[in-house]
């Protein structure tokens, strides 16, 4: 008989806590005991392994399979984020966006460097990029952002001379990865030139990391002396003074070199280089600084809309600066990708409610309105290539006007009083626009809206020319039946009335296949085009197809209205039938071997056979060539009664022939064609073509 004892967490903490710590090893390990445990056999002594072969001397043994380490995997593809600012946007165009220059440079960019970009407009009109692919790519085309979309800047920074091989590196290695870390571009003067400058291209962002980065490298190779203080974040505004100030001051005082981490840097580290007693002395005024404010400081978080974070942080930070200069407190912004609308000021607590003061002002110091307008006006608002808003945006440069697609509204954002005055002038142009302007839509069969776009637009261009309107037709891929037209009422009337009409003579008419010989199409078409011109100005309302020559088709195709391909049809059936009955071919056999001297060298002899019957081919009636056999009385008579009306209305060309070639024609009549003769002599009448 057995028994379970259950032991609750309470008791086993009761029963552990009496005893030493060498024991509650031993209550760990189990109820049997010390002796237990050595009584039992352990794996290798269960298993012994197999003696192993000793290794040769000056052999090390290698670490199996099984005891090396297993580097995690990683993902291949990596996913980077990053936001253009509107001011540093290359391309502002709003109504271009996801077409024009600024799409045919991401489509480059992606081809070039393999990586996926999707684009996308954030609230404050910044642009935000989604890159996404293997790390290499995707670095390379951050730097080919950075070149093409931003705006580039341009700053300097100077390190001594032999420190420069050490921000190159091995074949470069080093600069190409400070380049793509950074996305600038960065210049290193040539050996020979004397100067320690280096300069750097980029955005401002792009500027300050790639500064901090090659400072850092020159401060490692610096022989002087290098401290390194850990200092938080959000102290650094306070060390560094506003516009840099302060920090700048130090380092003339000291001479030592003192770099802190740019905002956009998450780094905490602040690296300060020097004589040690200029390094000393640097790091002193640092820590009394840092020491001061972080007993002294403190804390209020106010809330601000995120649409306002902008107007608080200025053109590239300058607001933010210009309240650190005048009341010592720092603002802390929550980052672009944050949904926190949180604003922190960290300063003295007498300057606290000052700096609160200025960043409500700055924040409420714009404004957004919006106007009511049809959506279908906009673009009658915004002017041919914008210029009718250009004119007001020049007036009032601060004020940020959207328009919306499909929206009866469009959205003012800037200063309070220019937002009012813009949108007294864009109400205006509204009013203005909905007296006098009116638009429709019509409803037409997508199959019938080439046709009436007509070649190259000339149908509707016409219509658009003559009655001063708009006419928007879907593109295919739409699939929708509306035709919207726009402009003055009675234009509007007009157009959608002559548009109708068309359609529905276009839903009249009717496609029919005739068949002629390809070998006609040539004749019916004519010298670059002249007769078909002559055909399609007789019935200018049947479009006449050919097929390609490529095709060996011998259907034409006619559409248009019935009536009118009727007409056409017959018309061109009494061409053919005329061309039919006015041409005859013959097929003459020659000995392969002959043909080279027919053609003659270069083509000589058959030209020349050629240009002589070209006197021939200017007449509507083909020739008839007579050939006489030379043994054979030329009297009256020798040519039968059914082609002496032939040789009355025809040019005629007479051949005499010899007996054998006589002979050897009439022994090949099946092989060629020839007309029927009625005489004892053997005479040939052949009605030739192409000669």
């Amino acid at each position: 008989m057995s028994s379970v004892a259950v032991l609750t967490q309470e008791s086993f903490n009761e029963h552990r806590s009496g005893l030493l710590p060498e024991q509650v090893k031993s209550a760990v390990a189990g109820p049997s005991g010390a002796e237990d445990e050595d009584s039992l056999p352990t794996y290798k002594d269960a298993f012994p392994p197999l003696p192993e072969k000793p290794l040769p001397e000056g052999v090390q043994e290698t670490g199996n399979a099984w005891t090396t380490k297993i580097k995690p995997l990683k993902s291949s593809v990596i996913t980077q984020v990053f936001h253009v600012p509107l001011e540093e946007r290359k391309y502002k165009d709003m109504n271009q966006f996801g077409e024009g220059d600024q799409a045919k440079v991401c489509l480059d960019i992606m081809h070039k460097t393999g990586a996926h970009l999707e684009l996308s407009m954030a609230k404050d009109q910044g642009l935000s990029i989604m890159v996404s692919g293997k790390h290499d790519a995707v670095m390379k085309a951050r730097k080919e952002i950075v070149s093409r979309l931003q705006t580039q800047a341009s700053a300097t920074v100077a390190i001594p001379k032999e420190h420069h091989r050490f921000v190159i590196g091995k074949s470069g290695e080093k600069l190409q990865e400070l380049e793509l870390k950074t996305a600038t571009k960065i210049q290193i003067p040539r050996p020979e030139d004397p100067s320690n400058l280096i300069k750097i291209s980029g955005t401002k962002e792009g500027l300050e990391k790639a500064k901090h980065e090659i400072l850092l490298i020159s401060a490692e190779q610096d022989k002087r002396a290098v401290e390194r203080m850990n200092i938080e974040k959000v102290y650094h505004p306070f060390i560094t003074g506003a516009y840099n100030k302060l920090v700048g001051e130090w380092m003339q005082e000291t001479g030592a070199r003192i770099n802190v981490p740019p905002p956009s840097v998450n780094k905490t580290e602040i690296v300060i280089t020097g004589e040690k007693e200029q390094v000393a002395l640097a790091m002193a005024k640092i820590k009394k600084i840092y020491e001061e404010k972080k007993k002294n400081a403190t804390t209020i978080a106010v809330e601000v809309k995120k649409s306002q974070h902008k107007y608080v942080i200025g053109p590239k930070g300058n607001t933010l600066q210009e309240i650190l200069d005048r009341t010592g407190v720092s603002v802390e912004i929550p980052p672009l990708d944050s949904s926190s609308e949180t604003v922190i000021l960290r300063g003295e607590p007498d300057r606290l409610g000052q700096a609160l003061t200025e960043v409500y002002a700055k924040a409420n110091s714009y404004t957004v309105s919006s106007v009511s307008a049809p959506s279908w006006l906009h673009r009658f608002i915004i002017g041919k290539k914008g210029q009718n808003l250009a004119k007001i945006t020049q007036q009032m440069p601060k004020v940020h006007i959207e328009f919306t697609e499909g929206e009866d509204k469009i959205t003012l954002e800037g200063p309070t009083k220019d937002v009012q005055i813009v949108q007294g002038q864009i109400e205006a142009v509204v009013t203005d626009l909905v007296s006098r302007m009116d638009y429709t839509e019509i409803s037409v069969d997508p199959k019938f809206h080439r046709h009436l776009i007509g070649k190259g637009g000339a149908n509707i261009n016409r219509i658009k020319e003559q009655h001063k309107v708009s006419v928007r037709i879907p593109p295919d891929n739409e699939k929708s039946n509306l035709i919207r037209i726009e402009g003055d009422p009675q234009g509007v009337q007009e157009a959608k009335k002559e548009l109708l009409e068309l359609a529905s003579r276009m839903e009249n008419e009717r496609t029919k296949d005739m068949i002629i010989e390809q070998r006609f199409h040539r004749a019916i078409i004519g010298q670059k085009g002249e007769k078909i011109k002559e055909i399609r100005d007789k019935f200018p309302e049947v479009i006449i197809n050919f097929p390609d020559p490529t095709q060996k088709s011998d259907i034409v195709q006619l559409r248009g209205p019935r009536t009118e391909v009727e007409k056409c049809t017959k018309f061109m059936q009494k061409m053919v039938a005329e061309m039919v009955e006015n041409s005859f071919s013959v097929s003459v056999p020659i000995f392969k071997q002959f043909h080279k001297n027919i053609i003659g060298k270069g083509g000589a002899n058959i030209k020349k056979v050629r240009s002589y019957f070209l006197g021939f081919l200017t007449w509507n009636l083909k020739p008839v060539m007579l050939m006489l056999c030379l043994e054979c009385h030329l009297g009256s008579g020798f040519v039968s009664t059914s082609f002496q009306t032939a040789l009355n209305t025809r040019p005629v060309i007479i051949a005499l022939i010899t007996t054998e070639l006589r002979d050897y024609l009439k022994g090949s009549y099946d092989a060629i064609s020839i007309f029927p003769f009625s005489l004892e002599c053997y005479k040939l009448l052949v009605h030739k073509e192409d000669l």
